[in-house]
């Protein structure tokens, strides 16, 4: 192998391997707030307490308070909870919730494996677990 294959081989694996540490460090924070700003923002408000430009429009005035998950489920954020109702999961066919269903908006890039209780793993698109670990620092 020349010097010229190794350093392309090499550098490949070395920028790869910086890429994989950066993904693994920086929480996925940022991609999950731009994810919050385009499709939820609307309706829950720029903070998550129900307060958006749309929430007007829905029964009661309001949509529901982000902000508060953690508090009204013993202190511990619910994230797969959070994620199946964000994807629509329970509500396929049930229709009584005017929350849209985001599955197949979200559903569009990488997918990241997450573990249940269970120790089950389940491949997740990146955009719904990112966008659970943003709502996750709404708490208060």
């Amino acid at each position: 192998m020349n010097t010229r294959m190794k350093q392309m081989i090499y550098g490949g694996g070395l920028a790869l391997g910086l890429v994989a540490c950066t993904q693994a460090t920086i929480p996925p924070v940022a991609q999950g707030q731009a994810t919050y700003e385009q499709y939820c923002a609307q309706c829950h408000g720029a903070g998550g307490r129900g307060d958006g430009p749309l929430a007007g429009s829905l029964p009661g005035g309001r949509a529901p308070d982000l902000t508060g998950i953690s508090a009204a489920n013993g202190g511990t954020f619910p994230a797969l909870d959070v994620m199946n109702q964000i994807d629509g999961y329970f509500r396929e066919g049930n229709h009584a919730s005017l929350m849209p269903e985001f599955g197949e908006i979200l559903a569009d890039g990488p997918t990241v494996i997450l573990e249940g209780a269970d120790g089950s793993e389940t491949p997740t698109p990146a955009l719904l677990a990112d966008l659970a670990a943003y709502i996750e620092t709404l708490q208060r």
